[in-house]
């Protein structure tokens, strides 16, 4: 039996309200960059380029990040060919575990001078090994080194999330 810490319910408002945080840390911003970390780092960007439409007044484009092992990450590469330049990019994760995956994450922007890069994970946990601080946090949670969250998606959907 898994041991749920969020549903389906409670994961829609959690995104509502990132969604906004979004918005309101980047007013007067014409362009934003969501970077979702496959794969459900995607789907989640991409339900909150959906919410984003009808609070944020500029475009948001959704890109995925290639992770070669989640694990044990060395090479990060993205879905196309993109201008960072000036762009706010937003990083996007289902868990932030120890920050190794999110600080790997950050070097294809590094080439580029983006204005802003943050950071939005749907679980965070509480004990960072890499010095990567989660701008925009679903649900934070401390765990054991020991424990584990998975994230559940569905197509589209964002369904659960569970410890074990």
């Amino acid at each position: 039996m898994k041991n749920y810490i969020l549903h389906y319910d409670l994961i829609e408002k959690k995104l509502r309200r990132m969604a906004y945080e979004i918005a309101e840390q980047n007013v007067g911003e014409s362009k934003l960059i969501l970077a979702g970390i496959k794969d459900n780092g995607v789907v989640i960007a991409k339900r909150l380029q959906r919410l984003l439409k009808d609070i944020f007044r500029g475009r948001v484009d959704v890109i995925t990040l290639e992770v070669d092992d989640k694990r044990f990450p060395r090479e990060i590469t993205l879905n196309g060919e993109y201008d960072f330049n000036g762009s706010v990019v937003v990083v996007v994760d289902d868990v932030a575990n120890s920050g190794k995956t999110m600080l790997y994450a950050l070097q294809p922007f590094l080439k580029d001078q983006p204005k802003k890069i943050q950071t939005l994970s749907l679980v965070d946990r509480t004990h960072k090994t890499f010095p990567v601080h989660t701008d925009y946090i679903g649900f934070a949670v401390a765990t054991t080194l020991q424990e584990h969250i998975f994230v559940e998606v569905d197509g589209d959907k964002v369904t659960g999330a569970w410890l074990e």
